[in-house]
């Protein structure tokens, strides 16, 4: 019996180690993961894991990375920070990697300032696109991306449902979507997370009352995009939903690795039932079909 499914991991900054916890479970549980997608933190375990890279070995090398230098002062571009530092923790996983070479089918995905639409990513060198997904607008620079000037994918689509769908190497894999964000139900209950209050640089500013407008800000950003995630949601209906009980971990703050990654291990082991029933309903809308999917 196969166990195929494709994958759909969404935005969230420090929140997106749990990733590496779904990534785990479902390797550990047998699924093969035929095709990948992942917008902002959700791309850039996508396409670590797309690259090759088992999740004990994605979460070996983020356990060594030093999370006090991932965020520099000096950002390369409009922005409050710059990110060599990620940059410099992708660099020996993903080198000069191109889409053509990874072991599954990637796509990532972006915003381009100019026009406001979604771009995807699935061509060039795969660095340069987990630069654009994770360009948190006002944080992190833009990224250049031939004519596009591209931020944050997560501002239109939070989790990309149907780009996993799309880039599937066969119709009717179940989707599972890895949602970092709370419902807005369970964001009543939550304590705000912050944006980075262990980031010197924001740490130095925090009591400035420009840093504060600018939080409130950010905090309404985060509430939008509660709110699409769940519009997305109801319009894509993956087939299953994993999300983690990370909603009180801000975007850009030091987390102990292992244990958000527990956190990710957690809700994967908790919708396995539900994997295994998607996949059941799959095999047999493929047999009423012909027993395959043209």
């Amino acid at each position: 019996m196969t166990k195929d499914i494709v994958v759909a991991l969404g935005g969230g900054g420090a929140k997106g180690n749990a990733h590496i916890g779904v990534l785990k479970v479902l390797e550990r549980e047998g699924f093969c993961i035929r095709a990948i997608a992942g917008t902002s933190a959700g791309g850039m375990a996508a396409a670590v894991y797309a690259a090759g890279y088992h999740p004990e070995e994605i979460e070996a090398h983020m356990a060594q990375v030093d999370q006090g230098h991932l965020f520099g002062a000096r950002p390369d571009g409009p922005g409050l920070l710059g990110i060599q530092g990620v940059l410099d923790a992708l660099l020996p996983l993903l080198g000069e990697r191109t889409f053509d070479e990874l072991r599954i089918p990637l796509a990532l995905t972006a915003v381009d300032l100019h026009t406001g639409q979604e771009v995807v990513l699935r061509e060039g060198r795969v660095l340069d696109a987990v630069m654009a997904t994770i360009a948190i607008p006002g944080i992190f620079p833009p990224k250049k991306w031939g004519d596009h000037l591209l931020i944050d994918g997560g501002v239109m689509d939070p989790v990309p449902v149907s780009l996993a769908r799309e880039i599937a190497p066969q119709r009717g894999l179940p989707v599972v979507a890895v949602v970092l964000s709370p419902s807005l139900e369970k964001r009543r209950t939550l304590p705000t997370p912050g944006f980075g209050a262990t980031v010197p640089l924001l740490k130095r500013i925090a009591r400035l009352r420009v840093a504060q407008a600018f939080d409130i800000f950010l905090r309404s950003v985060d509430i939008s995009i509660i709110g699409v995630t769940e519009m997305r949601l109801q319009l894509d209906r993956p087939e299953v939903v994993i999300r983690p009980s990370v909603g009180h971990v801000g975007y850009l703050e030091r987390v102990n690795v292992a244990e958000v990654i527990k956190l990710g291990e957690q809700a994967a082991e908790a919708a396995l039932p539900q994997i295994q029933q998607a996949l059941h309903w799959s095999r047999r809308l493929a047999r009423r079909l012909g027993g395959h999917f043209q």
